[in-house]
């Protein structure tokens, strides 16, 4: 049985999948990529424990169907040294003899019978299911995925949120110390639901949606998720238990305004950083006369740093301190070129926002403020 494909658009499928694999994990077969050529479709999977990404292109040629196993390092790194060019694949139907011929050369090994690779749980009949833009989708999850938590006692807040409901869909994740929120008030569902989707398939999703530009569905229900967009399928296990109520932790009465231009703010915290206490990280802001005054100071080195910037502010004069780290983190995952800070106090949490945003969405940052000596 043969079939041509291209060799550039295999890699790229193959690099993308994957990733999702776990290297001498505890199930041999999951070291594996599944191939499944039906009509003038390939179908590639790859899957471990918990999470499976399946992706599909078209094929050049082909003369039947088949489904057999290749291990993923081998045929990863055979495809990716060939340059731009239909590739044909051999397939011994009986003993799944492989031969991949190219340009200048051929490769043969023996691949495996694809009838015992695990399929996915199928979906409940009870599922939540709506769709949204890929790359709105790819925005929140990447938005998102800096402020999940890290803390293996609490693995709820591991994760990023959905909040599905019938006005808007909302992604969420936050460590209890920063929060990163995004609001989408076009995508809606008939069925109110919410899941945790852990980091590991978040970082997947993001993966594959980065140069998606159709639609993405998304299907949920109280174990599994399964998302598919043009090219991918992901079918992933999902945290369980109840995540925080992140809405009733956002101010609302953050009257103490000012506008900065994000890319300054960006330079001068990377420098102050520098003299900032090793431990702490605590970074000052004296705000006062249209002035940002940011500042750190490390005591037992005798360094410090100080640096003023122009910024939109005719308050009364107030001082905050913030991690610097976080802060900077926040500011690299907002695209607008001004931000907003929307502040109560040197002992309330700070809202950081994009002054423009894209159309149909609702981006907000949070992040807890640090004791300092004022």
């Amino acid at each position: 049985m043969k079939f041509v494909v291209s060799s550039a658009l295999l890699s790229q499928r193959l690099q993308t999948i994957g990733r999702v694999i776990v290297p001498k994990g505890n199930l041999a077969i999951l070291e594996n990529i599944l191939f499944k050529v039906s009509g003038n479709q390939l179908t590639l999977v790859a899957a471990d424990n918990e999470t499976m990404l399946t992706a599909n292109l078209e094929l050049v040629e082909s003369e039947g169907d088949i489904t057999f196993m290749i291990n993923a390092k081998t045929i990863q790194e055979a495809i990716r040294e060939i340059p731009e060019q239909p590739v044909d694949f051999y397939v011994n139907e009986e003993a799944f003899g492989i031969t991949i011929e190219y340009q200048n050369g051929k490769f043969n090994f023996v691949a495996q019978s694809g009838e015992e690779y695990p399929l996915p749980p199928a979906m409940t009949d009870d599922h939540v299911s709506c769709s949204m833009s890929s790359q709105l989708l790819y925005n929140g999850v990447n938005r998102a995925l800096f402020a999940a938590s890290n803390d293996a006692l609490r693995p709820q807040i591991c994760g990023v949120y959905f909040d599905v409901k019938e006005g808007e869909t909302a992604i969420v994740a936050t460590d209890a110390q920063k929060m990163a929120c995004s609001r989408y008030p076009g995508v809606n569902s008939s069925q109110v639901g919410s899941f945790i989707l852990p980091k590991k398939p978040a970082s997947m999703l993001k993966g594959f949606l980065l140069k998606d530009e159709g639609e993405t569905k998304i299907e949920f229900s109280l174990r599994n998720a399964v998302f598919t967009s043009e090219n991918y399928t992901m079918n992933c296990r999902l945290v369980e238990g109840r995540y925080p109520n992140y809405a009733a932790v956002i101010p609302t009465a953050n009257d103490i305004i000012v506008t900065v231009n994000r890319t300054a703010f960006i330079s001068a915290l990377r420098r102050v950083l520098l003299f900032s206490n090793v431990a702490s990280g605590c970074v000052k802001l004296k705000l006062e006369n249209n002035n940002m005054h940011i500042s750190s100071h490390e005591l037992d080195f005798s360094k410090s740093a100080d640096e003023s910037l122009l910024c939109d502010y005719n308050q009364m004069p107030m001082s905050i301190g913030f991690r610097g780290s976080f802060l900077l983190e926040i500011l690299n995952n907002l695209e607008s070129e001004d931000v907003v800070l929307k502040l109560a106090g040197p002992s309330r949490a700070g809202l950081i926002l994009p002054v423009a945003e894209q159309e149909q969405e609702d981006v907000l940052m949070m992040l807890m403020p640090m004791m300092i000596n004022d």
